[in-house]
């Protein structure tokens, strides 16, 4: 019966929640598939590049200088590629600046008369010296690196990674190709300039795979991190941080010629040494690029790998966190909680705009957390976390405004339906207002039904039977039963009704759940049961004698007649009001099962007479060692129960139990001779030990044999058997 009755009030409360539950967990699965399908790749990617638009600048990194060639360096020169003389007077130039290292941007794998000998002997005198090679791939057949470079092993690849809208968003470190590993330009170049700072690669302690330089930790890319699915995660790819486009000096070609550049703007640095003339078409997007004025921002590849330089300097010396991204439970996690609280801001919102606002509020904040967390090295998906909140609000406002059409059509058919009933009726909602009274139930109250429709009890009925009425009505709500209950209820003139109210729970189509109560006046029958009962006085006087024999036998059939404790059948009675109410209110109960130490000794040795002075000085003790609230009583021999009610906590009972055990252990006067006696203590906790009256009783019976096995005078708890 009571795992019945739980049952039905966890349906209702799923029930009372099960709009709010089906929309967020529909719209997170929703969302989730979408993703997985790959539809929102677009807009994650978007808003990915918008929150790097809206990083705040940073300033120049000053460890990487661009010495770019410009179309006015194209036409002083007249030929392109730029002839072997040209780069060997450049890079002499370069290097009595003596940087950390010069990156050259620009394929040199085939001569380039005049000059070509030229460019070789000064490639041979500078070791820190990189040039490029283009690896095959799927898109190209792939560029040479120079040969003097490829045999000192002065080459990186120059191959990026480009998304399918054509925008670069990773960055490669190695590539293999025919077993063999390469490195890219931008991880060869930051090699060089980190050595000086003393920081070589080594395996991180995260996963022996990972490769760490300094404090940098470079996790590579898997193909569905962020709001990628699938994305082609070949070679070792990290999530590239770009800064803004104007974040390095730069240079033009034909002012390190012409000795035009500071001395100490190239020392110490690493020097990129590539076109950015939009005639090379050496040009890529990234997030930085969009339309601005007609025209799309773009980047030179030298600007590419700049920023790849930069990445990698600032994680391994300056200790920059690359960007993170959540694993896929955890991304699947944040949907359903945004879808979740999209369907509870309106599920509880009171009005239209009430909702709307919160649902902006809501959506800012995810807005702006997104993008704090972006300030600090973080991904997070913003789109299916907004899709999941104005999902689910959209999903849940529509099956309000169905649910409500469904509510005005039940109301109008059970106005239909009660008009006709003799009796009073009334249907209130949720908030305990009435939605639908009969003209027999506004006849009975005094008041009109335009001035009952939408009030509550408290605006009619005086505060002590409003109280009455509500606290019956949410019983109803609370526990799915119908009850039926005889109260007071005062009309308008003040004339005071005695009123039996069914009350009963009703659901509609769409899932609204009403209450309905029907209402017998039994004023009349009260008045001729208090006729009968004044006239009665007179019969009960006479027969007084019996009923207090009646009570007499009452008290005996519930009394032990040695100790005047509750006996077996009071225990058990007393012991499932205390269940009952302790499920009601969420309390805990503590069962005491004790037997005295050494009592058949006593009777053995001083008869049966002293056994029963004993066992009452027992009873005394024990009553007087608790609470009013707490029920002793004796079951038989000298075997004694004790129910401590609403006890706060364990250790509670436990102290009320060394307090029965010090009381019991003392002496004990018996025909002017002394007696010692101990008892043993078995207890069990409700609901710790059990939620049935049976399992407690054998939990506590059992830990109390326990006790005694264990050397008497103790207690124990059950649950530490």
């Amino acid at each position: 019966m009571l795992r019945a009755k739980f049952g039905r009030r966890l349906k209702l409360l799923v029930q009372q929640q099960n709009p709010v539950l089906i929309s967020s967990a529909g719209v997170t699965v929703t969302v989730i598939i979408l993703r997985l399908m790959g539809i929102l790749l677009s807009s994650e990617l978007a808003v990915l590049d918008h929150l790097f638009r809206l990083h705040p600048p940073e300033a120049a990194d000053k460890r990487i200088v661009i010495v770019e060639v410009s179309e006015a360096d194209l036409q002083q020169i007249g030929q392109w590629p730029i002839p072997d003389q040209v780069m060997a007077q450049l890079l002499g130039k370069i290097n009595t600046y003596q940087p950390r290292a010069i990156g050259l941007d620009l394929y040199r794998d085939l001569p380039v008369e005049p000059g070509h000998k030229e460019f070789i002997k000064i490639a041979e005198t500078i070791p820190n010296l990189i040039g490029i090679e283009k690896l095959k791939d799927t898109r190209s057949l792939g560029v040479d690196p120079p040969p003097i470079l490829s045999k000192r092993q002065q080459v990186g690849f120059n191959n990026i990674v480009v998304d399918a809208d054509g925008k670069v968003r990773r960055s490669l470190l190695y590539l293999s190709t025919d077993g063999e590993s390469h490195e890219s330009l931008a991880l060869k170049l930051a090699k060089v300039y980190l050595e000086a700072e003393g920081i070589k690669p080594q395996p991180s302690t995260l996963n022996s795979d990972y490769l760490q330089l300094g404090k940098g930790v470079f996790i590579p890319f898997h193909p569905d991190d962020g709001g990628y699915v699938e994305a082609d995660a070949g070679g070792y790819q990290i999530l590239a941080y770009f800064r803004h486009p104007a974040s390095f000096e730069t240079v033009a070609l034909a002012d390190v010629l012409a000795d035009k550049v500071p001395e100490e703007l190239l020392r110490d640095r690493i020097v990129l040494i590539g076109s950015k003339a939009t005639s090379t078409e050496d040009v890529f997007y990234t997030p930085y690029s969009s339309r601005v004025n007609g025209t799309v921002i773009s980047f030179a590849g030298v600007e590419l790998h700049a920023n790849f330089i930069s990445q990698i300097l600032s994680a391994a010396i300056d200790g920059k966190s690359l960007i993170k991204v959540w694993s896929e439970p955890v991304e699947w996690f944040w949907i359903f909680s945004w879808s979740s609280l999209g369907a509870i801001l309106v599920w509880r919102g009171r009005s239209q705009s009430n909702r709307l606002v919160s649902l902006f509020l809501a959506s800012t904040s995810l807005i702006v957390g997104c993008y704090l967390a972006f300030l600090v090295d973080w991904w997070l998906p913003l789109v299916p976390g907004l899709l999941g909140l104005l999902g689910s609000a959209a999903a849940l406002t529509s099956y309000i405004a169905h649910t409500k059409e469904e509510l005005k059509r039940s109301k109008e058919f059970l106005q239909t339906v009660i008009n006709n009933i003799p009796d009073p009726v009334f249907v209130k909602n949720k908030k305990h207002h009435w939605i639908i009274v009969n003209q027999a139930y506004s006849l009975l109250v005094g008041y009109s039904l335009e001035a009952l429709m939408g009030k509550s009890d408290y605006d009619i009925f005086p505060k002590q039977e409003a109280d009455i009425f509500w606290n019956q009505d949410e019983l109803i709500f609370r526990t799915g039963e119908a009850r039926e209950i005889e109260q007071k209820l005062t009309d308008a003139s003040g004339r005071i009704h005695i009123v039996a109210t069914k009350r009963s729970l009703h659901k509609d189509a769409a899932g609204n759940l009403f209450l309905v109560g029907v209402i017998r006046d039994i004023t009349h029958r009260k008045q001729i049961e208090e006729e009968l009962r004044r006239a009665a006085v007179d019969l009960a006087r006479d027969n007084q004698e019996l009923k207090l024999s009646e009570e007499r036998l009452h008290y005996l059939a519930n009394h032990d007649s040695l100790t005047g404790l509750a006996n077996r059948q009071q225990f058990h009675q007393s012991f499932r009001e205390y269940l009952d109410s302790a499920r009601s209110n969420n309390q805990q109960i503590a069962l005491m099962f004790i037997d005295l130490d050494g009592f058949k000794q006593v009777n053995d040795i001083l008869g049966h007479d002293t056994g029963d002075q004993l066992l009452k000085i027992v009873a005394q003790r024990l009553t007087g060692s608790l609470r009013s609230t707490d029920l002793v009583s004796r079951l038989g021999g000298d075997e004694f129960t004790v129910i401590l009610p609403t006890i706060p906590h364990r250790k509670y009972a436990a102290r009320v139990a060394e307090k029965i055990l010090a009381v019991l252990s003392q002496v004990f006067v018996l025909e002017e001779q002394e007696v010692f006696v101990t008892g043993s203590i078995g207890i069990s906790i409700y609901p710790l030990d059990g939620e049935t009256e049976d399992t407690l009783i054998k939990s506590a019976d059992a830990a109390m044999y326990r006790a005694k096995q264990q050397g008497r005078n103790q207690h124990i708890f059950s649950h530490s058997l």
